[in-house]
């Protein structure tokens, strides 16, 4: 029988326990998690277990755990609305559907491993399921954007990933949830031709034939980034069934920024050993995450059509 699985951790809880002492923060972060619990069970889910500043809930569909899902994420965004900065935690959501084994109470399976994955890919205030749970929904039940194949941790394939939309009003760049068959099996970004990237006064464009190229700390990469947090040999961008593809094999990890565009809301990924596909524009913080201000950060922009001269002139540390 196929389940559906739901991880739901909270960001941040190092800092606030730092700032409030244990005491408080224990009772603070037991109380949401025990409220995350109570939303799960109102749609039909089972909590498996409570983790420290997670949760574990299993539900018998799809339907009902996105509505689940969504329902957190609207009301721990308007209860974080009266807290001071510094002791917000944001929720990160992953979804996956599959077979599952229960033993003991607890609950095994390629599904559990692959929402927890997610939880942890996914940004603040987002949630990531997997296709199988977006071929679930009815019409009009969640509005979604495909993030397109995501490398997991521990699996061989990359499952399609998507980022479910919980804010009340929808951004014109998710689609509607429609049958599995019909969705579209290629990114916005398909078959593209070239990728610019700027950092400081360093603006550098590859074309799609020049792919594979690394990003690093070292003079000996294609793309320079001189900074003590950016590994020698930190990021890959690779051309892969049309795609763009970012893989980071970095020590202290990357993340990435894909800009919405029109109002709508940007995605957020961190990967440590793990990979992405870039869509159309936005960023990317080397060793640091992009809420830290100093981060090391590279623009990218993808464009379509071919390209004959594969870069626009040298970058600036060549010159």
């Amino acid at each position: 029988m196929t389940t559906t699985v739901v991880f739901a951790d909270l960001t941040g809880s190092t800092r606030v326990f730092e700032a409030m002492g244990n005491a408080r923060a224990t009772d603070t972060v037991t109380q949401i998690t025990q409220w995350v619990g109570r939303v799960c069970e109102a749609h039909r889910g089972r909590v498996v277990k409570l983790l420290g500043d997670g949760v574990l809930a299993v539900f018998p569909g799809g339907p009902g755990a996105v509505a689940a899902v969504q329902e957190l994420q609207r009301g721990h965004a308007k209860r974080l609305q009266s807290w001071p900065l510094a002791l917000r935690m944001e929720l990160q959501i992953g979804v996956a559907s599959g077979e599952v084994v229960e033993v003991d109470g607890d609950t095994y399976g390629d599904a559990v491993n692959v929402a927890s994955r997610l939880s942890d890919l996914a940004g603040p205030r987002q949630i990531w399921a997997t296709e199988t749970v977006i071929a679930q929904l009815h019409e009009g039940h969640a509005e979604h954007r495909n993030l397109g194949a995501i490398h997991i941790r521990g699996r061989q394939d990359a499952p399609v990933v998507y980022c479910i939309d919980w804010q009340e009003e929808a951004s014109e760049l998710l689609t509607r949830p429609s049958p599995l068959l019909t969705l579209p099996a290629a990114a916005p970004d398909s078959d593209f031709g070239q990728i610019e990237l700027a950092w400081l006064d360093m603006r550098s464009l590859f074309g799609v034939g020049q792919l594979p190229i690394h990003l690093g700390r070292v003079g000996d990469v294609d793309f320079v980034v001189n900074d003590p947090r950016v590994s020698r040999m930190h990021a890959r961008l690779e051309s892969r069934n049309g795609r763009c593809v970012l893989v980071d094999v970095s020590t202290y990890g990357t993340w990435v920024r894909l800009h919405a565009g029109d109002g709508g809301t940007d995605t957020e990924i961190a990967l440590r050993r793990e990979e992405c596909v870039l869509h159309g524009s936005g960023e990317i913080a080397l060793g640091a995450p992009l809420s830290d201000f100093t981060a090391p950060t590279i623009r990218f922009k993808l464009g379509g059509g071919s390209l004959l001269l594969s870069r626009a002139g040298p970058p600036a540390w060549q010159r």
